[in-house]
Formats: C-alpha cells, sequence, structure tokens
C-alpha cells in the first residue's frame, strides 16, 4: 500500500487551520452580533411570563434603547413599566407609565396606563401613621381615567380603588385627630374630627365614627375653655388683691 508523503499532506493540513482558526479568532476577539429588536422582545416576553421580571426589564431596556424606532419598542416599554410594577419598583413604574404616556399620547393602551400609575401611588402607601401625599395622586389619576376614559374596562375598577385610597386618607385624618384627643388638645381634635365628617360623609363608617368623636371632643374642648378661663379671672383678681 502506497503511503502519502506528510509533506503533501502539510497544505491542506495549514489550509484546514486556517479555516478554523478564523472561527476561533471570530469567537474570542470580535464582537459578537447584537441581539436583534424581535430577539429581544421575545425574551423579555418570555421572562414576563416565567415572572422573571429583573430580568426583562435587562431586556426591553437594551431594546428601548438600541431600538428606539423599531415596531416592537412600544409594546416593550409598556411591558418595562409593568415589569417594574410587578417587582415592586413602583417609583420606577411611575416614571416609565409616564413616559409611556408623553411618547404615545393617542395610544389605546392609555386608560391601562393611567390606571396603573394609580395603581403605583396606591401600592406605595404603608402605613396610617406616614404622609399620604401618594394616596392622593392615586386619586387624581384614577379619576383622570374615570373622567376621561369613562367607558373603558378600567373606568369601573378605578372607582373601586378611589374609595380604597380615600378610605386610607381618611383613616389617616382620624389617626392624627385621635392623637390630639389622646393628649387633651380636644381644639385641634374636634376641627380634625369635623374635617373628616364633612369631606368624608360617603364613607359612612368613617363619617360617623369621626362625628361622634368630634361631639365630645367639642364637649371637653368646652368644658377646657370654660376651667381656663375661670382659672384666668381667678388668677387676674389675685394678681389684683396682691397689688392692693
Amino acid at each position: 500500500m502506497k503511503t502519502t508523503p506528510i509533506r503533501a499532506l502539510l497544505p491542506c493540513l495549514l489550509l484546514t487551520f486556517l479555516i478554523s482558526g478564523c472561527g476561533i479568532i471570530d469567537y474570542y476577539f470580535l464582537t459578537p452580533p447584537e441581539d436583534t429588536a424581535q430577539e429581544l422582545a421575545q425574551a423579555g416576553f418570555e421572562a414576563m411570563e416565567s415572572k422573571e421580571y429583573r430580568q426583562a426589564i435587562t431586556y426591553f431596556t437594551k431594546l428601548k434603547d438600541r431600538y428606539p424606532f423599531s415596531p416592537f419598542t412600544s409594546a416593550a416599554e409598556l411591558a418595562l413599566a409593568d415589569a417594574y410594577f410587578l417587582s415592586e419598583q413602583y417609583d420606577a413604574a411611575v416614571q416609565t407609565y409616564l413616559e409611556f404616556e408623553s411618547l404615545h399620547p393617542g395610544h389605546e393602551s392609555i386608560p391601562y396606563v393611567l390606571f396603573q400609575v394609580g395603581m403605583s401611588y396606591l401600592k406605595q402607601f404603608r402605613s396610617i401613621d406616614r404622609p399620604t401625599d401618594n394616596l392622593h395622586l392615586a386619586v387624581q389619576y384614577f379619576t383622570r381615567v374615570q373622567q376621561t376614559f369613562p367607558d373603558s374596562v378600567h373606568a369601573h375598577e378605578a372607582g373601586e380603588f378611589i374609595t380604597q385610597a380615600r378610605t386610607r386618607i381618611a383613616e389617616s385624618e382620624l389617626f392624627v385627630a385621635d392623637f390630639y384627643w389622646r393628649r387633651g388638645q380636644y381644639g385641634p381634635a374636634w376641627h380634625r374630627y369635623q374635617q373628616v365628617s364633612r369631606e368624608f360623609a360617603d364613607i359612612d363608617e368613617i363619617a360617623e365614627y369621626a362625628a361622634r368623636q368630634g361631639d365630645f371632643a367639642y364637649y371637653r374642648f368646652q368644658k377646657q375653655q370654660s376651667r381656663e378661663d375661670r382659672e384666668e379671672r381667678e388668677g387676674t383678681w389675685k394678681r389684683l388683691l396682691d397689688w392692693l
């Protein structure tokens, strides 16, 4: 059997090495091709379905930054806001929803966007002893949904959450009124109870409690004032007699 000399094989071996070597060089030294907008969108939505919201945020942010004019971008922008919301990053969710509204004011999803802004503010409220600014903003956006898109599927839900947010605001106001009551500051307590019973008359349980406590506070406030007036008069007579 005739054996091929090794020198005859060298050119073939060299050519094979060079071809495979180009692939190795490309793999280690050249920048890999970027994912397309469609690939990023698909990866982001798959991450959303798997509830991997932080991974979805990464994909949608890349799509938004790299392909601002892609037909997939508007869906990714809205999904990005949803991913922030579902991962409980409510400040970022609000900012992203509002950015979507400003970029796409006529989009069919705007009722949903405004509703989600309201929900993001509502979910930021933690306790009745904390400021209620976010609750007032929630009411503002839920009201916008009702007034601007009364026929949308979100308008009815918005009404329910307006009641929920206003109830929490009223409870926070009662917390302050009760604090004044416990400290014997019946004048401020009376005024705060009055305010609650007037502004939240549609929330029966809270309005009734505020009205009842307001009556008690007013009664004690009057007694307190009478006692202070009497003590003031007695002090004036005493000072006058001491002077004489």
